[in-house]
């Protein structure tokens, strides 16, 4: 099966917005849309996004998928979201704009078409600068927004497998809940961060443990630990090559280069990834951790993937 794969940029997965399940699943299969068709995203032409697409990546029911979808497009032209950039003299510009500036539903052919808003076209494209990258099947059988959005938050983190402490008034708006909502600490836990939690360690490829950070008996924050399940890793130490494993101190530095360059851009290669370095900062950090032999045992099926070869079997791709 072809993975799908969903690239946002890390200001937007940091953007504070409130999308309920269906909408931020209609913005996935778009995003899906315009890589598979080869049209990109731009603020011109809309993306068409099927309820097929819908029922059978999220296992809906038929009458349920539509309808969903109906209602999405009622309510995701209102939907805004707020994010920040920094001016040429380095201050701080607080953005606020729409998703879409146009969302239409076409009656008997249940199909959604919508063009994204001007604002959001760089966020979503612009992968050169910033980005955090997962396969849409680790969020498939999330029923709960806010764990979509704690996943999203917590991936972009993957690199160190630990976010830093956020403050309550910060996540609040990251997961997405309005201000009147969940006030009481009992409420907040029970219906968002609970359930988030329940769903994105049954259902993902990650575990998370929160921790909770008090100013004298007032939780003011939290911050997540996580690390990939079991059967992910052994998956990925199963395609390691045993008979090879002599020959990995044999890598040069023009390989480490060459092939660190192609290892940045691997979806596999999302988990090592910083929430806000780009393209080319990534390739430089794995060159330097290429010189440690361990690591290259631990990359070594990516490396075979971009087409490096033990210098023994007479490659002549490695260079």
């Amino acid at each position: 099966m072809k993975t799908e794969l969903i690239v946002k940029d890390n200001a937007l997965i940091n953007a504070s917005y409130n999308l309920d399940l269906v909408e931020q699943r209609l913005i996935l299969l778009a995003i899906i849309e315009a890589r598979e068709s080869g049209k990109g995203i731009n603020a011109n032409d809309p993306l068409t996004v099927h309820a097929e697409s819908y029922i059978n990546q999220f296992g809906v029911h038929r009458n349920t998928a539509y309808q969903a979808l109906k209602d999405a497009c009622d309510n995701l032209f209102a939907r805004q979201f707020s994010y920040q950039s920094l001016s040429e003299k380095g201050n701080v510009i607080n953005h606020k704009s729409r998703w879409v500036s146009e969302v239409a539903y076409i009656d008997h052919e249940a199909v959604v078409r919508l063009i994204f808003s001007p604002a959001i076209v760089p966020l979503i494209t612009r992968l050169e600068e910033q980005f955090t990258k997962y396969e849409i099947q680790q969020i498939s059988n999330l029923t709960s927004a806010y764990a979509v959005r704690l996943y999203e938050i917590l991936i972009a983190w993957r690199s160190t497998g630990k976010t830093p402490l956020i403050t309550m008034h910060d996540f609040r708006q990251k997961i997405g809940v309005l201000d009147p909502e969940y006030k009481r600490m009992y409420d907040f836990k029970k219906y968002v961060l609970d359930i988030a939690l329940k769903q994105v360690n049954e259902h993902t490829d990650i575990t998370v443990k929160v921790e909770q950070h008090k100013t004298g008996r007032s939780i003011t924050g939290f911050s997540f630990n996580y690390k990939q399940k079991n059967s992910a890793a052994k998956s990925l130490e199963n395609k390691c090559d045993p008979s090879s494993m002599d020959l990995f101190l044999k890598i040069t530095d023009k390989q480490r280069h060459l092939f660190a360059n192609k290892l940045s851009e691997l979806p596999e290669m999302s988990k090592y990834s910083q929430g806000t370095e780009s393209y080319l900062q990534f390739a430089v950090r794995i060159a330097e951790m290429l010189k440690d032999p361990e690591r290259i045992k631990e990359l070594y099926p990516h490396l075979k993937k971009v087409g490096y070869m033990p210098s023994n079997k007479k490659d002549t791709v490695n260079g």
